[in-house]
């Protein structure tokens, strides 16, 4: 059971397309998981579309020679297309993209808004593994991260905004437990080690630094804008 959502204004702003690519990748991954959230974009959709439409300026009337000649080029247009088609070739080509990723000896599936975004290559240091996600923004860092088996990430606290989105797995930290689906926003008012028994993949988006409060991992801190 999915129990972390986006808000209402982050579904209200991506449904206007106001959204940064990263941010919106995150709301439509999410979607795909989480039912009520789609309904709710739908809704949001449908909404503006007919604000959209009632804002438009009502139809000029037109008269009989002009809707007789707007038939003659609609079935022209028909005609033409219907003559393409009997023309084409079937196509025979039934293969079907790939949109998954590979670690470490498992392979996961990933929801359809990461087609073609998967052109990079995995990094990591032990149980802990990045890939990064070209989104074109200049401040935020996008990317796939996968903790291994009983791996976990340092205690820390956050420079700046860190989303996280769970896609496979689980893994828990000293607020909760999350599944496949759950979307988290945490900023500098929040600490934790995220930590997994049976490994997890994750969507992340950060846009300052991790800050490293605990053990040998703090002397990374000062090397922290070359890491994140």
């Amino acid at each position: 059971m999915i129990n972390y959502h986006p808000d209402p204004h982050l579904l209200s702003l991506h449904a206007k397309g106001e959204l940064p690519l990263s941010m919106s990748m995150a709301i439509s991954a999410h979607a795909e998981f989480c039912q009520h959230c789609q309904q709710q974009l739908d809704q949001m959709t449908i909404t503006l579309s007919d604000q959209q439409f009632n804002t438009t300026a009502a139809p000029q009337s037109v008269d009989s020679t002009d809707n007789n000649q707007l038939d003659a080029l609609l079935a022209q247009f028909l005609n033409s297309t219907l003559d393409t088609l009997e023309a084409a070739q079937p196509n025979t080509d039934n293969s079907i993209e790939d949109n998954s990723v590979s670690i470490k000896g498992h392979h996961y599936p990933l929801p359809r808004v990461f087609r073609k975004k998967i052109n990079a290559s995995w990094q990591g240091i032990g149980k802990v593994s990045r890939l990064r996600l070209d989104t074109g923004e200049p401040q935020a860092r996008a990317s796939l991260l996968h903790i291994a088996a009983n791996g976990e990430i340092p205690e820390h606290t956050h420079k700046g905004a860190e989303l996280t989105l769970l896609l496979a797995g689980e893994f828990s930290d000293c607020y909760n437990t999350y599944k496949p689906g759950d979307f988290m926003l945490l900023d500098k008012e929040h600490q934790h080690s995220p930590k997994t028994l049976e490994g997890c993949l994750c969507y992340t988006i950060v846009d300052a630094p991790l800050y490293f409060t605990k053990g040998i991992s703090k002397l990374l801190n000062p090397i922290g804008d070359l890491l994140y």
